[in-house]
């Protein structure tokens, strides 16, 4: 099957010695819901410190929800790259090990359409369309009760806490790989040659 590399790329090298990479699309879209991830985080803990109705508490908000609808951009066109051209390498481990690793990108994966879908909701719950930086609104399409609204935005900070601290033990994960067991499994997803 064209893109899948998997029998070349398996061929190619071994794990340890760097040559199995994802391909470009892929280490970008990591590294695109990476980033979006933390700034989004830190700027729903930002506007916390900021005064009710300021103008930088709005600002922050607006800029949250425009990264809100990025994210889930980046989110669904990169489940659609894993499930059609993108490249699948063979795992990096056997075992207990490959089925921790699948397990948490499962559950990152289910956890950041959760995300996304909880945003729009409390956005739409809270009376206010989705607009991305101002260039598109996306109405709601049902209305919502307080109760309902207080819920949902329980619900999306605690989901979004949770993608904080599973991610964090993914990159731990990563980085035990890269500077103990001394292999190649951060090397497949770091951008460049």
């Amino acid at each position: 099957m064209a893109g899948r590399d998997t029998e070349g790329a398996a061929s190619a090298g071994s794990v340890g010695d760097g040559l199995l990479r994802y391909d470009g699309a892929e280490i970008s879209f990591h590294w695109a819901t990476a980033i979006l991830v933390v700034v989004l985080y830190l700027l729903s803990q930002g506007w916390g410190f900021v005064e009710r109705g300021s103008p930088l508490r709005h600002g922050m908000q607006s800029v949250h929800v425009s990264l809100g609808l990025l994210l889930a951009a980046v989110v669904g066109l990169r489940i659609l790259w894993r499930l059609g051209p993108g490249r699948r390498l063979p795992p990096a481990s056997t075992g207990l090990l490959e089925l921790a690793a699948k397990l948490v990108h499962y559950l990152l994966y289910a956890l950041l359409v959760v995300i996304v879908v909880l945003g729009f909701f409390y956005r739409w719950a809270n009376g206010d369309p989705l607009s991305f930086f101002g260039l598109f609104t996306i109405p709601s399409p049902a209305s919502f009760t307080k109760e309902q609204a207080y819920t949902i935005g329980n619900l999306h900070y605690w989901v979004g806490t949770a993608i904080i601290v599973i991610a964090g033990l993914h990159a731990s994960a990563a980085l035990f790989h890269r500077l103990v067991l001394r292999d190649g499994v951060l090397s497949r997803m770091l951008p460049g040659r």
